[in-house]
């Protein structure tokens, strides 16, 4: 286990979970866009919001991954089906409490159930396990976060 297996699998595995998310919304499968999320943050240009939300995507990616290096150091153990069970984990917190109980606390342009008439928000708000943004998107943030982390576990293990 070490810092460099993290980060590297940390890169590959956000590469994965970002083509996973980005191919399932072009097919309209979903219409979540988490660099868009993410960049709407910081800028309420709508194209610089995701080329600004690409490299934050990107460098969460590599802390979460830091994070599962922690997680595995404490348990004595790494490896690609850890990794996916901590991907479960992630997925079920990235669509119910980050999304809706943190994000829209610091994110300017974000609806949310109290947005008032003469207030236009940038963003819908995700809802509960991101449904607003589709009935499958559920089911999309599963899997690409299953395949983040058993490819960061994996990597991890090495």
């Amino acid at each position: 286990m070490s810092v460099w297996g993290a980060l590297v699998g940390g890169f590959v595995g956000t590469l994965v979970l970002t083509t996973i998310l980005r191919a399932a919304s072009e097919l309209r499968i979903t219409r979540v866009d988490l660099p868009f999320l993410l960049g709407t943050m910081v800028t309420g240009d709508r194209k610089r919001a995701k080329a600004l939300g690409y490299v934050l995507h990107f460098f969460f990616g590599l802390s979460f991954a830091l994070g599962y290096l922690a997680i595995f150091s404490a348990l004595g153990y790494a490896g690609w089906l850890a990794g996916a069970v901590l991907g479960v984990l992630h997925a079920a917190f990235s669509s119910t409490a980050l999304v809706n109980v943190l994000l829209p606390v610091v994110h300017p342009r974000m609806g949310d159930p109290s947005t008032s008439a003469d207030r236009v928000a940038l963003l819908e708000a995700p809802g509960f396990l991101m449904l607003n943004y589709g009935i499958a998107t559920p089911l999309v943030m599963l899997v690409a976060h299953v395949a983040y982390g058993a490819i960061v576990g994996g990597f991890i293990a090495m």
